[in-house]
């Protein structure tokens, strides 16, 4: 300390006035935290810490509640820029206002260029079928139209976008995915793996507009309290941020993920897991196992509710996704693997399980992104395999009565947080933005309450409610820990990056706040970064 009192004023500051919850292993409260270069030098009272660095600026906190900085374990962050400036389809009610929506974008649009959008979930729909291109052929005649779904997971397509991305009766269904027919025509829907005819040749957004997006995104996730992201995205996004973090504009700290196709190229580089510094750096190879709820795609160990012929899509075989783990896990890159259903669950967890030399030798943090659906046998593996639950707790709310219409009485064991947590495993939370919110006192109440806080239901399998403080450590220190970070990051404690949310409401004492809370400051690195 007496090193750093010595230093000029102007590299340190001291957040006073707060009730801060440091989230240490002790569970100390404090009121106030000091800060220079970016890293925590000292924790404790008002009094002490104006006593000991007491040149440092002074940031008052206002009687504000200060948690270590959020942390959103799974997103898709220039996807969630990119998309506020496409047709949004959240909250479409139905087929009819999804189209449109869609008609008043092709009217903007010059004929021949594509129009491109997200968010329809045909589950919510009174129309109680799935989207055709008919359904936008009147409405799109010369214009190319393809839009995601929901959970990413589907691509509905007009006419004209089937006709450049080559998509004819004849068109076989590629490995993992399905060509969705009707009297062996196409009827407009791609489905998981398929959706690569149109990625091919969808014009894909230039290296300044992903820069652009991420910048646009940039204020939106700390007025979230976000201070740190997991990034499941690709190699040109990967480059964005590299190029934003040169220029000294990337405002938040990025753990990026690898997209499994480009595995192969990581490894022979020598890639490994961490690689980078506490800006931006290397996380995990993302794998995906199989679909989703919201389109019926993700693999179950027995048929869907009301679909008997139907048990998801495995989009690789159980040894391919062995041999993918064990091989990526021996060059030292941590695996995030993607699955939803019971038996994508069990499938990677038996991948995680047989390369288990491999990640101890290095240390990985293995982790499945969404664990939706468990089966009660494999809850305890997780903590015995050493797996990170990486799960974001909004999906339980908005995909309840999907869940229950699907899944049936299996749905007990879905978003199973307590169960996780009672057994031992690490939880790490996020948001999937942008299928969901970014909105992280939004997860918080779906973790805690298991119930939207508007539609005045009861809460949905309550049994799996967590308590605040554990929502709180999923989004701090289990995300720390997934990305290998816990030595510098998820708790505020001497030695730690100075990454601080502030609230308006001190959500520990009293739940219910949860509902009305807002974010009051954002701090990453000793700046502030928002302030409302």
């Amino acid at each position: 300390m007496e090193q750093v009192r010595r230093e000029e004023a102007r590299e340190g500051t001291r957040f006073h006035n707060g009730r801060i919850y440091t989230l240490d292993r002790s569970g100390t409260v404090a009121q106030a935290v000091a800060a220079w270069g970016g890293w925590i030098v000292g924790v404790g009272s008002d009094a002490q810490i104006r006593a000991a660095f007491s040149r440092f600026r002074a940031v008052d906190l206002a009687g504000g509640v200060a948690f270590p900085g959020f942390t959103d374990s799974h997103v898709h962050f220039a996807a969630f820029g990119l998309s506020l400036r496409t047709v949004n389809l959240e909250g479409a009610a139905s087929l009819r206002e999804a189209v449109a929506r869609v008609a008043q974008a092709v009217a903007a649009a010059k004929p021949g260029t594509w129009v491109w959008g997200r968010g329809w979930n045909k589950n919510v729909w009174p129309e109680g079928r799935s989207p055709r291109k008919e359904d936008l052929d009147p409405i799109s005649p010369s214009n190319p139209v393809a839009l995601t779904s929901k959970d990413g997971h589907l691509v509905w397509c007009n006419s004209l976008a089937l006709t450049r991305a080559g998509v004819t009766a004849d068109t076989g269904d590629p490995p993992g995915g399905q060509i969705e027919r009707a009297d062996g025509l196409p009827t407009g829907i791609l489905k998981e793996e398929a959706k690569v005819f149109v990625s091919r040749v969808l014009p894909p957004p230039g290296d300044e507009e992903v820069e652009s997006a991420i910048l646009q995104a940039l204020p939106l996730a700390h007025a979230a309290g976000i201070t740190g992201i997991h990034d499941v995205e690709d190699s040109r996004v990967f480059g964005a941020f590299q190029r934003l973090h040169r220029d000294g504009r990337l405002s938040l700290r990025v753990v990026m993920g690898i997209p499994e196709q480009d595995a192969d190229a990581a490894i022979r580089l020598g890639v490994r897991s961490g690689l980078g510094d506490q800006t931006l750096r290397v996380g995990f190879v993302k794998i995906f196992s199989d679909g989703t709820l919201g389109s019926q795609t993700a693999s179950l160990l027995e048929p869907y509710e009301g679909q008997p012929d139907n048990v998801g899509i495995a989009t690789r075989t159980q040894n391919e996704l062995q041999v993918l783990v064990r091989r990526t896990s021996e060059a030292g890159l941590a695996c995030a693997v993607h699955a939803i259903g019971d038996r994508a669950n069990r499938w990677v967890l038996d991948a995680f399980e047989a390369a288990q030399p491999a990640a101890r030798r290095f240390g990985l943090r293995q982790r499945i992104e969404h664990a939706q659906l468990l089966h009660p046998d494999d809850i305890g593996r997780f903590a015995r395999i050493g797996v990170v639950a990486s799960m974001q707790p909004i999906h339980c709310t908005s995909d309840r009565d999907t869940a229950d219409r699907y899944w049936g009485r299996r749905a007990r064991y879905a978003y199973a947080f307590r169960s996780l947590t009672d057994a031992g495993a690490v939880l790490a939370f996020g948001s999937d933005a942008p299928v969901e919110t970014l909105d992280v006192l939004r997860g918080l109440h779906a973790a805690v309450f298991r119930r939207d806080p508007h539609d005045g239901r009861d809460p949905w399998y309550p049994q799996e409610a967590l308590t605040v403080e554990e929502a709180l450590r999923a989004y701090t220190n289990g995300a720390a820990y997934a990305s290998g970070e816990e030595h510098v990051k998820g708790s505020l404690e001497e030695g730690k990056v100075c990454d601080l949310t502030v609230l308006d409401h001190d959500i520990v004492r009293d739940p219910s706040s949860l509902a009305h809370a807002r974010v009051r400051m954002t701090v990453v690195g000793g700046q502030v970064v928002f302030s409302r």
